[in-house]
């Protein structure tokens, strides 16, 4: 069962003003709820659209609702990590999702967007915490379209609780790479290790470069390694499953499980090779 925010909003329709490129426009007073989701033995299944999250009977619905493209252009959670019992995403050309307990010790869930028009060119590189605030790094991926468009900036976005849109943040480390010189960070993760490993590149440039490094802290320079030592550090790729998700469709995958409240979180996406269509979310009690 889906109770909606009509107060606030109405999930299906909520819109929010976008700032251009200013943090003066954003509302200080506080994000807001788009909807509040009771979870129960039936899955709740959501569709990522252009207008946020849509509740949807079935994934069976979403499918064939849009065109299978390269995923770097494609609408999908990118990343999504769990603090403080909150799940936090970062979706592609999108913006923020968090998901959390509606109030202290309920077993209700607040769903908030926090939409960044900014994004809509670019694809989400990483999602990573710093200063304890959640930071997400956008790129242009030029590796299936052939554009003009100029590297992002702001490239790196954060937003919290005091806010109802995504603001310009600031990594310390990746200020050797100035955007004014044409560079792009397209990879940012925490490893398994403790490390940060990131890549900056700059493939349109006459004589392009890409420079791979890691470190222990992002307030500090980080050391320059090896093409296998980078690689080495990405997460494996396993097959998504558990006993408590509801079977997807043939063609569609679960790529991420999170736990908030008394529910199961988990990611979906329609995937063919290198492409996705419909992407989204489900909710089940647990």
């Amino acid at each position: 069962m889906v109770f909606f925010t009509l107060a606030l909003c109405s999930f299906l329709s909520c819109t929010r003003s976008e700032p251009a490129q200013s943090s003066s426009l954003i509302n200080w007073s506080g994000a807001y709820p788009a909807a509040i989701l009771q979870s129960g033995e039936h899955p709740l299944w959501f569709l990522l659209t252009e207008d946020g999250p849509v509740h949807i009977t079935a994934v069976e619905d979403a499918a064939a609702i849009y065109a299978l493209v390269p995923w770097p252009y494609a609408l999908h959670i990118r990343f999504m990590n769990e603090k403080d019992g909150h799940i936090v995403m970062a979706v592609n050309r999108d913006g923020f999702l968090k998901l959390g307990p509606y109030k202290t010790g309920s077993h209700d869930l607040a769903l908030y967007r926090f939409p960044a028009q900014a994004w809509q060119q670019y694809t989400v590189g990483g999602l990573v915490y710093f200063d304890d605030l959640p930071a997400a790094v956008i790129y242009h991926d030029r590796r299936f379209l052939i554009s003009d468009t100029p590297s992002s900036w702001p490239r790196i976005w954060s937003f919290n609780m005091n806010s109802n849109i995504p603001f310009p943040a600031d990594i310390p480390v990746l200020r050797q790479f100035p955007h004014e010189e044409g560079w792009d960070i397209d990879t940012l993760r925490l490893a398994e290790n403790g490390f940060y490993y990131y890549r900056a590149a700059r493939r349109n440039a006459l004589q392009p470069e890409v420079r791979i490094y890691r470190t222990a802290s992002l307030a500090q320079d980080g050391q320059e390694i090896s093409v296998e030592m980078f690689y080495n550090s990405a997460p494996r790729e396993n097959i998504i499953s558990h006993p408590s998700l509801p079977r997807l469709p043939e063609g569609f995958v679960y790529t991420g499980t999170g736990r908030t409240a008394n529910s199961l979180f988990a990611s979906w996406e329609e995937q063919e090779d290198y492409s996705i269509g419909a992407a989204g979310f489900v909710v089940i009690k647990h």
